[in-house]
């Protein structure tokens, strides 16, 4: 098959490798489309893997080829699914989705609606996984990032959360989530991106350029904001400051293991590589196998599948680039500048 691979920092190319061998909890899927990530161009610039190559890519759609046998979602050949996958991984080197065929955790993988919205195809579906998975992480499971009430619960009381980086493909997902679970959510982006919020459900949006955004926040909250999550992780000091001065409440939750300048309050960052409840080893760091965030993952994504089919997530505005395989390297230098801003970047892989 044909592969977006590489072994070392900056020779990421696509190569002819063999199929991947089928492992007893995953299942091989023929890939439709695949969308593109920070994380993914981040481990091919930054990243070296001790393997001849290593695959690149989490998120994905396909159809399911064959099902590996301590699989117990239940699965039939053919069906299409869509999911996210621990792409450029340094020791389990085909576990990555930017290739013909890729083989994917079975009890994360997602069954794509029967019966979806007009204009809900596969492309749309592999925009979502990684981000609906890093906002149950970030936002919802218990005892990581801030543990908020489960979407569908309605115990959210209309409490305010901030997403920071409302905009986001993880932002625009999380927006959603939160007002399912029955909060308010006040949120940043650049003006352009304000309609974008707003049409997935942001009650108050914040310019993040001001110079006074973090306390025109905490004003408008009347210095009670509790939550707060950073799906940028670059500008921990807005949060700061728009948090309330009661510390006591207060809890920031950030994708990016990043300093907070307020040490008087809790703050988590989270990693979507633990959902799959597997060890693994990248820079220069061991991640021990966290059961915990696995069984997390199981019934979270079950969760999203769900509210997925009944039409209650929009996935975040795709972008179409042509060039199948080949051209996602294009779209990965796109992102690292910088030139990619409300949009999702999506390749189809075959018809």
């Amino acid at each position: 098959m044909n592969a977006l691979v590489f072994h070392d920092s900056g020779d990421a190319a696509v190569k002819s490798i063999p199929l991947p061998e089928l492992r007893p909890t995953y299942m091989l899927i023929k890939v439709d489309s695949v969308a593109l990530n920070p994380t993914d161009y981040k481990h091919i610039t930054y990243g070296s893997s001790d393997a001849p190559v290593s695959v690149v890519g989490c998120d994905y759609s396909g159809t399911v080829l064959e099902i590996g046998s301590e699989v117990t979602k239940q699965f039939k050949i053919g069906e299409k699914v869509f999911g996210c996958a621990h792409g450029s991984h340094f020791t389990e080197t085909y576990s990555g989705v930017f290739a013909e065929y890729a083989m994917v955790k079975g009890d994360v993988t997602m069954h794509a609606p029967t019966d979806p919205d007009p204009g809900l195809g596969m492309d749309d579906l592999a925009t979502l996984p990684l981000g609906c998975i890093t906002v149950g992480q970030g936002l919802f499971q218990p005892g990581k990032g801030l543990s908020l009430n489960f979407p569908g619960a309605g115990k959210g009381n209309e409490e305010w959360v901030l997403i920071y980086g409302g905009s986001t493909a993880t932002g625009t997902l999380g927006i959603q989530f939160a007002k399912l679970a029955g909060y308010k959510v006040v949120t940043t982006c650049s003006p352009r991106n304000n309609d974008l919020v707003k049409s997935r459900g942001a009650d108050k949006i914040f310019d993040y350029n001001d110079p006074e955004c973090g306390a025109k926040i905490r004003a408008f909250t009347e210095n009670k904001l509790k939550y707060a999550w950073d799906t940028v992780g670059e500008s921990p000091h807005i949060c700061a400051e728009a948090l309330s001065s009661d510390s006591s409440i207060c809890r920031y939750g950030s994708i990016l293991d990043n300093d907070f300048p307020r040490s008087d309050v809790k703050h988590t960052a989270t990693e979507m590589y633990t959902m799959f409840g597997e060890y693994y080893f990248k820079y220069e760091q061991h991640f021990p196998v966290l059961e915990e965030d696995y069984e997390f993952a199981k019934t979270w994504m079950t969760l999203v599948e769900k509210l997925v089919a009944d039409g209650k997530i929009k996935p975040h505005p795709k972008r179409l680039e042509s060039g199948g395989i080949n051209g996602i390297l294009n779209g990965m230098k796109d992102l690292e500048e910088e030139k990619v801003s409300g949009q999702k970047l999506v390749y189809k892989i075959s018809e």
